[in-house]
């Protein structure tokens, strides 16, 4: 995407508005679409790098599919996923799954990946912090938005 539009989307996803109105939206239609071409087109990630998380429910033990942006891991290894919610108050439910059952798998470019998530903390996170910021300027503002600590989460393959 050129520099100009990359910077339109960045200023609009960083909008209230589209806080309230994107976590409806946005996942129903990469679900949708990510179905219909059985794994080779995920809307979303036509502006961010994303997967499909597929964890396990916390307390229902059944397989929950998320479409989420994510950020490669800068060894090659994994990605990044970002528990922004959009800057909205709560956490979302995916962290709290991943929290109580690390493995996990993702679909990636049309495979599917067994993973385990780690919470990052402390000085690696705030490392990591550093570099989601530059790769996408508006999770600076949603983390400003909320008063809890954005959960973020290194997903390693197994």
């Amino acid at each position: 995407m050129p520099g100009a539009a990359v910077r339109f989307v960045q200023r609009v996803s960083a909008t209230r508005a589209f806080a309230k109105v994107a976590p409806h939206v946005v996942p129903a239609l990469d679900r949708a679409v990510h179905r219909l071409t059985r794994g080779r087109v995920l809307p979303s990630a036509l502006m961010l790098p994303g997967l499909i998380l597929t964890s396990t429910g916390a307390r229902s033990g059944l397989p929950r599919r998320t479409p989420l942006a994510c950020m490669p891991a800068g060894d090659g290894r994994g990605w990044v996923l970002v528990g922004s919610n959009f800057g909205r108050t709560g956490h979302p439910a995916w962290t709290h799954n991943l929290l109580a059952r690390p493995d996990a798998s993702v679909n990636w470019e049309g495979r599917d990946i067994p993973v385990t998530a780690r919470l990052l903390t402390g000085a690696e996170r705030a490392a990591v912090w550093r570099q989601l910021v530059e790769f996408w300027p508006p999770y600076a503002t949603y983390q400003a938005r909320v008063e809890r600590e954005i959960r973020l989460f290194r997903l390693e393959p197994r």
